[in-house]
């Protein structure tokens, strides 16, 4: 069955977005880091394309998003800038390029916006990370935040169970939310916290709440695009809906492939020169 959920087909901004929170209307986000991937997503309507650190795990095979560097995460924007029309681009600033050092965050979201022409990056941290978000901000780039489980501080945690359950923690998730409002970004993505937190903070909050395992109650959702296609076989948290199961039709599909050429059954009479 077709399903059009686009009517707008206006450059999604990051006004846009705020303005989608105003009226009620829920934004939809999806990771990509090809050109090709990319075009197929922004054509079906997604409103906001994650170029995510993700792609560490996804595309290079690592367990944490911690050893892709910068160069690496500007090369897939670059590669899905070039594909979208409509959708809000926002690429990830990788470990290691932003925290602790204003300057070099500064540095490294310039080099973004410049050799990829995204039109936003995302961070992860709250208090912590306050001077570089201030810094990048002054510069006039549009950031996005990101609370509660940040993959990029696994090693700290040591684990990937929901965060923000006990009270303490909770209280900083929800003092980190209104500070990195008030300093100006556009929007915060909340991951694995429980959802009637993530709801309260999206309640008190004016700029839009993204969740991938908070809940229902924010302003919008965002996966990772191999986990929702069903490209992924061994992650299966709680917060997953797998929308297809590619895995199996990629992989039924070489094998027809593998058995065509050595029965020497394709290319046919039809299929050459």
């Amino acid at each position: 069955m077709s399903v059009n959920v686009v009517d707008d087909t206006r450059k999604v901004t990051t006004h846009r977005l705020y303005e989608m929170k105003q009226r009620n209307e829920k934004i939809s986000m999806l990771t990509a880091y090809d050109y090709t991937l990319a075009g197929i997503v922004d054509e079906a309507g997604i409103d906001v394309i994650l170029v995510g650190d993700s792609a560490s795990n996804v595309v290079a095979g690592n367990v944490t998003t911690l050893p892709i560097t910068l160069d690496q995460m500007i090369f897939l924007g670059k590669s899905v800038v070039k594909a979208v029309k409509r959708a809000l681009v926002v690429v990830d600033l990788p470990f290691g390029t932003y925290q602790g050092n204003s300057k070099e965050a500064l540095a490294s979201a310039v080099r973004v916006m410049k050799e990829t022409h995204a039109d936003a990056i995302k961070v992860e941290g709250g208090a912590e990370i306050k001077e570089s978000v201030e810094r990048i901000l002054s510069a006039g780039i549009p950031v996005m935040g990101h609370l509660g489980l940040t993959p990029q501080a696994i090693n700290k945690f040591g684990t990937y169970v929901v965060r923000a359950r006990e009270e303490a923690e909770a209280q900083k998730l929800v003092e980190d939310a209104h500070l990195l409002e008030s300093l100006g970004c556009f929007g915060i993505v909340l991951e694995k916290i429980p959802a009637l937190l993530a709801t309260q903070v999206a309640r008190e909050l004016t700029i839009p709440l993204i969740s991938i395992g908070a809940g229902g109650g924010v302003d919008g959702q965002v996966l990772v695009m191999h986990d929702m296609l069903g490209m992924t076989q061994g992650f299966s948290p709680r917060f997953l809906r797998r929308y297809a199961d590619l895995h199996n039709v990629i992989t039924d599909a070489v094998k027809h492939y593998v058995a065509d050429v050595k029965s020497g059954d394709f290319p046919n009479a039809e299929e050459q020169y």
